[in-house]
């Protein structure tokens, strides 16, 4: 993995913001999945937009194991920018482990819903506790991306908004 441009391409700042997209459909939307999956259980009825909400929350779950996978293909064989101008070590360091963990998440999350869907308990349990893990760590990113952004000015939004060269 290499560090070799000022920003990120195209395709990685599409697949970042996709993803992204997709992962807030999850955490607002997730809940019609433990409605179907606690209906079949007990062999009752769901609405309509439960059952539509539930579909989706599987094949975009699907979606976004093929698309992270797909990211970091891309990053591989890309490379990423330097880390921003001016960054502490420590800053440096917190951003390469909350990138590292939700790669993690992105990857995991999906394969153990994959489980809880086909083989059932406790992998429905294990995958519910990733929401809240999730939401802690898409605020700790937004956070340090507003404080790059206000403080410290060094660009770091840019570069996930437009294409460095």
């Amino acid at each position: 993995m290499s560090e070799t441009r000022l920003g990120y391409s195209t395709y990685q700042i599409a697949l970042h913001w996709v993803i992204a997209s997709l992962v807030l459909f999850q955490l607002f939307f997730g809940e019609s999945m433990t409605t179907v999956v606690d209906a079949a259980e007990e062999g009752t009825a769901v609405s309509p937009a439960d059952q539509a909400l539930g579909s989706a929350h599987y094949w975009v779950g699907i979606s976004i194991l093929v698309l992270v996978i797909a990211r970091l293909v891309m990053r591989l064989v890309s490379g990423t920018p330097k880390p921003a101008e001016g960054g502490t070590g420590w800053m440096q360091i917190a951003a390469q482990i909350s990138h590292g963990l939700f790669y993690l998440l992105l990857l995991a999350t999906p394969f153990v819903g994959l489980l809880a869907f086909y083989v059932g308990d406790p992998w429905g349990d294990i995958h519910s506790l990733n929401k809240p893990v999730f939401m802690v760590l898409i605020s700790v990113h937004a956070l340090a991306t507003l404080f790059h952004q206000y403080w410290p000015r060094d660009g770091t939004l840019k570069r996930m908004l437009s294409p460095g060269r």
